[in-house]
């Protein structure tokens, strides 16, 4: 019997409970989460409410009833760019994860865009918090030539961020640090700076210094996860509100964030690819007031 399911208690089992009972045999959940659901009621033996100290008996049914899962909310207000026959592009706000994953299914870009076209394809991906330009591929064709474009770094994404205050950085500068792998006992593992890891390309040019922040624009042509996170934090200047990488790349020591946790900022704004049809395109998309001069 696995948890959404119900079986017979088909011999006589040693004297334990009810709690005993799914405690031992499903401990993916430990005993006061499986507690908590016998009292809730979710729990049935023989079809009705039981208790955590009820014995169980050869030939009762157990059964266990899973709430209907509730997805986090996340915002949905996703702006038009540009559109045709092949393509899309969008303005994708911070909060709404790109593909599913975890906690989310239904809440996430590719849901929502396949509700009204089957086919349709994110070329490149943005973080959870990140807002900003995204490219979709709306038939088969228009994907693999975008494709082709990414994997050949012919797509130029621009980026706006927010670090600390640093005036001594030059206004204009690269981070070529190697990103990979690297161990994180919440996860197994996440990206973060490594010297064995692959090649990452991010030109930085300072936009505005304020007393208590920096605006950067990053261009990138490499596209590793969390590539700007990660580079800007190599440099000792990880993004302002960033729950996970600090200064080094790495994550925080405790552990307790995940990649796709928000807090910062970062919001893609310009986009350079050609059009399926052969001609050269540039769409701009205006970064939100917290990260204009």
């Amino acid at each position: 019997m696995s948890p959404d399911s119900s079986g017979h208690i088909s011999t006589q089992p040693p004297p334990t409970t009810v709690l005993d009972y799914y405690t031992h045999h499903y401990r993916h959940s430990d005993r006061a989460t499986w507690q908590t659901r016998i009292e809730s009621g979710q729990i049935l033996l023989n079809g009705q409410p039981t208790t955590s100290d009820t014995p169980l008996v050869a030939g009762q049914r157990l059964s266990y009833h899973r709430p209907p899962w509730q997805e986090p909310p996340v915002p949905l207000d996703i702006a038009t760019i540009y559109e045709d026959d092949l393509l899309l592009v969008i303005n994708k706000p911070s909060g709404l994860p790109v593909l599913p994953g975890g906690n989310f299914l239904q809440h996430t870009l590719l849901w929502q865009l396949r509700q009204r076209n089957p086919t349709a394809a994110p070329i490149h991906r943005l973080g959870r918090g990140t807002s900003g330009i995204l490219l979709i591929a709306k038939t088969k064709a228009a994907r693999a030539h975008l494709s082709q474009q990414m994997r050949q770094r012919q797509l130029g994404k621009t980026y706006r961020t927010l670090i600390g205050p640093a005036d001594n950085l030059p206004d204009q500068f690269t981070i070529t640090h190697p990103i990979g792998k690297i161990p994180y006992p919440q996860l197994g593992y996440i990206y973060g700076a490594n010297p064995n890891g692959l090649d990452a390309h991010s030109g930085c040019t300072v936009v505005h210094h304020r007393p208590d922040a920096t605006l950067l624009d990053v261009a990138i042509l490499t596209g590793r996860p969390h590539q700007i996170r990660i580079h800007l934090a190599t440099m000792g200047y990880p993004l302002l509100g960033d729950p996970l990488y600090i200064a080094g790349g790495h994550p925080h020591p405790e552990g307790t964030a995940i990649p796709s946790d928000c807090g910062y900022w970062l919001h893609a704004h310009k986009l350079s690819f050609i059009h399926p049809a052969g001609e050269s395109m540039t769409l701009t998309c205006a970064p939100p007031p917290q990260l204009l001069p």
